[in-house]
């Protein structure tokens, strides 16, 4: 019988540092290397996490574990067969996803179907080589993406009946599960519309009758979805309010609060810090990473109502326009197209398009008259 072969931390830091690059989507990167696409977000997590540890006290090294150390370990945890139902109340205070990444191909006293009873993962799902999307379920996904621009308010049992409508032998549990995985839901008024992580504190609606008259004043950040030829990416922008112009945007293969931090900071930088910031309840807007610099920077939060489209209406607009005038023109394939193309719309965007709202002129053009219209102390006092 073979050795099966166990993940070396030498290929976790090569399948983290291809994702931390972007070029490639998760779902090419799992097919690629032929790990499910959950390890690689976690370990793309762990990289980030573990990155600061290198400059920290001179950029000491980590200590070296010795081999006899390491078995004693494994020894030791050998030995928790014998305590197998308190072990299995631990784990369950683990995500599944956590846990199957604990389980050890080459571990020299317990076998790989004793390790998924101690962790309680069903065996079969350890063994599972993850595929990829189809081509058929990608080619889904676009079109589900066109019509949720068209008809947000379309749930799973609507999207279900409008494809198969159109000829599409799909059912609701398909549907339902590539929806998820593109992070639409529906606009319609239902409890948990968009649901923020457990523990992540949310913020209420601050723009309901506020008169928005200058720059600066709000900013609304939002996620969508970008279809690529194999998988997909996920878009953040950050947007002022008044003038409709985007400040700042990010792409990412994850879908964590880590590149909406990075559209933040780099919107602060360049414009200085609104009044307030406007956003959904997703996980990625209430983590602590992102409401802490909001808070740090002054800013005041604001959060959409449970099914409350509206409430974030203009940045919704922003990408219906971004979609039919750019992403659905184009099948990118890497990262750095995606960067380019959405890079080259958001320059048309801002400095050249015009936009019925602002009178024909495009939103750079407006935030700047309207800034350079302000009087010297009014900026004073909106930067302090």
């Amino acid at each position: 019988m073979s050795k099966r072969k166990q993940h070396a931390p030498e290929f976790k830091a090569k399948v983290a540092l291809e994702a931390l690059k972007g070029e490639a989507t998760v779902s090419e990167l799992a097919s690629r290397f032929g790990v499910h696409p959950t390890m690689i977000n976690q370990w793309k997590r762990a990289l980030l996490d573990g990155a600061s540890g290198v400059f920290e006290r001179g950029g000491r090294k980590a200590p070296v574990i010795d081999e006899d150390q390491v078995r004693d370990l494994h020894a030791k945890i050998g030995e928790l067969a014998v305590a197998n139902f308190f072990f299995g109340k631990k784990a369950q205070a683990l995500g599944r996803d956590v846990r199957r990444g604990m389980v050890e191909r080459d571990h020299p006293d317990l076998s790989i179907g004793q390790q998924c009873a101690l962790l309680q993962v069903p065996r079969s799902s350890f063994y599972y080589t993850p595929q990829g999307e189809t081509d058929h379920n990608l080619a889904l996904m676009r079109l589900i993406d066109v019509q949720f621009l068209d008809t947000p308010f379309f749930g799973v049992r609507q999207m279900t009946w409008h494809l198969r409508n159109e000829d599409h032998a799909v059912n609701e549990k398909r549907i339902r599960r590539l929806m998820r995985l593109m992070g639409l839901m529906p606009i319609y008024q239902k409890p948990n519309t968009s649901r923020p992580a457990k523990g992540h504190k949310t913020y209420p609606y601050l723009l309901r009758g506020l008169q928005v008259k200058r720059p600066n004043q709000v900013w609304c950040v939002d996620i969508t979805y970008l279809p690529m030829r194999r998988g997909f990416l996920y878009l953040v922008a950050i947007m002022d309010w008044h003038t409709r112009m985007v400040l700042s945007w990010r792409i990412s293969n994850t879908l964590d609060a880590d590149f909406c931090v990075e559209a933040l900071n780099e919107a602060i930088y360049r414009f200085g810090p609104p009044d307030i910031m406007n956003s959904d309840q997703g996980s990625q807007f209430t983590s602590f990473a992102c409401t802490d610099r909001l808070r740090r920077s002054g800013i005041r939060i604001s959060m959409d109502g449970k099914g409350r489209y509206l409430d974030n209406i203009f940045i919704e607009r922003l990408w219906r326009t971004l979609k039919y005038e750019c992403v659905y023109l184009h099948a990118w394939e890497t990262g750095s197209q995606a960067r380019a193309g959405v890079r080259t719309w958001m320059e048309f965007y801002n400095h050249r398009r015009p936009h019925k709202a602002l009178g024909g002129r495009p939103p750079a053009v407006v935030y700047s008259l309207t800034a350079e219209a302000m009087q010297p102390d009014q900026q004073e006092q909106i930067r302090a």
